[in-house]
Order: structure tokens, then sequence, then C-alpha cells
């Protein structure tokens, strides 16, 4: 069988004009572009949302840091905050001459570079700020505050490789289990599950994957008046007798770099963004939105990089403890054998929604950054060919993610509720370790 990948936008980062200049301020839409580059990437290698979310932490840190590195004014430092997450020090004459704006945008292109698997693409965009310093006559400048980043990143991407991430291919294989109520591969590429041992990852604020329990998932139950039946008749209600609007919303938060569609022998894959990386991307149009400083700017997209980080690995935790049946294995079995989702189900366990938890998190972190009313028009989703869609508050957007995977045929009532309900935990953790910020 042939696997063809299908690249269904053209990723701009390779040709897209870099407007810094050495003599112009370097601002808030600079940084917001680097990690657009940064994003384009992560889709371009159909990096899975787990992944995505530690590299946003990491890159998002990095860049805060480098920045209050040169200045140091009214500044509260991640370092000592985060978990094991050392104290850096740099030599003096190089953050007295490097330029922090410059840096912090070098830095989500060096960190770029060095985390991701084609992260040798964006070098072409340090070459290009290299050329335009050198053009201006400011050449030293750019070579120090390049030296500036390089020797913090010396002692961060130490603290990166610690984390555990390294070690997680030498951890024992995934088998699902055989009894009825647990997770099976779905169709069409019946794809092994994805990263069974992300929570052994290090958390950045939380004390432990383990630090917020859900409620157990609805016990697999044939019987018609069990809860687990009822959930499951909902699901296959909704996709049957599905609206506009609820085919508009399940698209929109898809957000499944994984999807496949086989015509005949052959698969053809398509890449789409992370559930992360759409946040991180709402997080950057509320940051211009709101005329924010590039220190502010860096701040937001740090703070919500740390949350959906965190997020994920409790999520994941949970995902594996329960090992819970999707839908899709579910409604075949004992509904209707020709059934299928709107969405095409996710390589992971059913129980809690990821997008639940990932979603209330970065709402719960951006409305005490910006407040209950922050009213945006998100339009993360239209490089991959979906319309705007407008919300009054990040609950809002955050509470129609959820519900998109219900409308979507992906997940069950009590695994998005309870999803909601731990992404809410992680926020509030974010929000009570890293006050200071808020």
């Amino acid at each position: 069988m042939y696997f063809i990948k299908i690249i269904l936008i053209c990723l701009l980062f390779l040709s897209s004009n870099t407007r810094l200049s050495a003599k112009n301020i370097i601002g808030s839409k600079d940084y917001i572009l680097a990690l657009q580059k940064a994003t384009n990437i992560m889709v371009n290698d159909v990096t899975s949302p787990v992944a995505a979310s530690r590299y946003y932490a990491y890159i998002t840190i990095a860049a805060y840091e480098i920045y209050h590195t040169v200045n140091q004014k009214e500044y509260s430092s991640y370092q000592t905050v985060l978990n094991e997450f050392p104290t850096i020090v740099i030599a003096d004459f190089l953050s007295k001459k490097a330029d922090k704006n410059l840096a912090s945008i070098l830095m989500v292109y060096r960190c770029s570079e060095i985390l991701l698997p084609s992260g040798y693409l964006i070098k072409k965009e340090i070459d290009s700020i290299k050329n335009i310093f050198a053009n201006e006559g400011d050449q030293f400048i750019f070579n120090i505050t390049l030296e500036l980043v390089n020797n913090y990143l010396n002692n961060f991407i130490l603290y990166v490789r610690k984390d555990g991430f390294t070690k997680l291919n030498n951890l024992p294989r995934y088998t699902p289990k055989k009894d009825l109520g647990f997770w099976q591969p779905t169709a069409p590429a019946f794809m092994q599950a994805l990263e069974p041992h992300w929570n052994k990852l290090r958390t950045f604020v939380i004390d432990s994957a383990q630090s917020f329990k859900v409620i157990p998932p609805a016990l697999y139950d044939t019987s018609k008046q069990s809860s687990f039946y009822q959930q499951m008749e909902e699901v296959y209600d909704f996709v049957n007798k599905k609206n506009k609007e609820q085919i508009a919303i399940a698209s929109f938060w898809d957000c499944n770099p994984f999807i496949v569609t086989q015509i005949g022998h052959v698969e053809f894959g398509t890449k789409k963004i992370s559930p992360g990386g759409h946040w991180i991307g709402i997080t950057g149009i509320v940051a211009l939105q709101n005329n924010l400083s590039l220190a502010k700017t860096l701040e937001i997209h740090s703070l919500v990089g740390i949350g959906i980080a965190d997020s994920f690995i409790a999520c994941w935790d949970e995902k594996y403890r329960s090992q819970r049946i999707r839908p899709e294995t579910a409604i075949q079995k004992l509904i209707n054998p020709r059934w299928s989702p709107l969405l095409q189900t996710p390589p992971f366990p059913e129980y809690v929604s990821g997008h639940s938890v990932v979603s209330s998190t970065a709402a719960l972190i951006l409305t005490q950054y910006f407040g209950e009313h922050e009213s945006f028009v998100d339009d993360t989703e239209t490089l991959f060919g979906l319309p705007i869609r407008k919300f009054q508050s990040f609950h809002q957007a955050a509470r129609e993610a959820s519900l998109s995977r219900l409308y979507g045929g992906i997940h069950f009532r009590d695994g998005i509720e309870q999803g909601i309900w731990l992404g809410e935990q992680v926020g509030k953790k974010v929000i009570t370790k890293l006050q200071p910020h808020f």
C-alpha cells in the first residue's frame, strides 16, 4: 500500500518577507510571525499534539527569559519557579550590549532549529535577519545578540533534555487490552497508540501528572439503561442528525494532525495544526488586538505554553489509566457496524477529551490575563481553508471546542465534561503558582 502525503496549503515560512530592521523597533508582530513559522514546521512534520505542546512551552519560555536577561526591569523570572528550572547566568558584557527585542526573535528561531525535527528549515530566517543588519551597518548588534542567545541556549537545552522525553522510546511498547470496553486502533490507518508514556515527562507547574484525578468514566455496559449506552446513543444521534452549525464547529476545532483518507489502495495524509497550536494562534490574535508590548506578548505566550504543556501531560496520564474505548469502536460493535464519525478518530484512548482539557486550561489563563469579556475573531484555521469564527469570550471558545468532540463523534459526554474540569484545575495551578505574571 502506498502512503502519499498531500500538503493542502502552501507553507510560507521559506519565502515570506521579514520586515525586521536594525533601525526599526522589533515588536509583537515579529514575534508572533516567528512563532507562526515554527508552527508551520510542526505542521509540515506532522508533529503530534503532545509533542507540539512541549515545543511551544520551551520556545516561549526561552524567548521570554532571554528578553529579560537583557532587560531586567519589572521582571519576574521563571528560574527556580518552574519545576527544576535552573538559574542561568549570562556574562554582563553580552546582556548589556545585546538587543533584547532581537534576542527574543532569534531565540524563537534558534530554539526551533534545535528542537524541531525539521528545524534546519528555519535557519534561513536567521540568515535573512543577519543580512538585514549587515546591510544597515549593524552587524555588531546582530552578532553580539546571537552570541547571547547561543550562550543562554547552551544551558537551557541541558534543562530541556532532562525532562524525560529522550527516554520515551526505550519504554515498553503499549499493547491494547483485548477486554471489552478498552481502546482499540481505528480505521482507516489503524495507527498505534500515540505516546502512551507521556505522563512520565517532567511537568512545568503542576506537581505531577497525577496531581488532579478525574471521576472514572462510566463503565462499559451494553444494557440500554446504562450511562455508557446512553452516552453512546447520544454520540450516534448527534452525528446522524448533525446540522450545518455543528459540522462547522466540529471542522473548525478538528486540529488532528493524523488525518488519513483512503481511496482504493492509496492513503492520503492531510496536515493540520495541533490543538495547542490553535490556542497559541488565539493568544497571538488577542495580543495584537490589545496592542500589547513585546514584553507582555512574550509573557502571555509563555503562560499559555506552560499551561498547554502541563494539561497534555495530565490528560495523557488519564487516557492511559482508563484506556477507554472510542465511540466509533463501540457504536460499530453495538449499534451499527457501518457507522463512522464525522471527524476521524485520533490514535489514542477516549477518556478524557484532550481538546476539552487544553482548551479549558488556555481559556482560564487568557481570561485571567485579559478579562472575562474579551471578544475576538479567530482566523487561526483560515490557512487550512476554514472560515473565521467569532467569540465573545475565551470560555465560549473553549466550550465550543469541547462540544466539537461530541458533534464530531469522537468523544463521549463524560469524557468532555471531566476534561473541562481537569483543564480548569491545571489552569488554576498555573495562575496560582505564577501569580506575579497576572
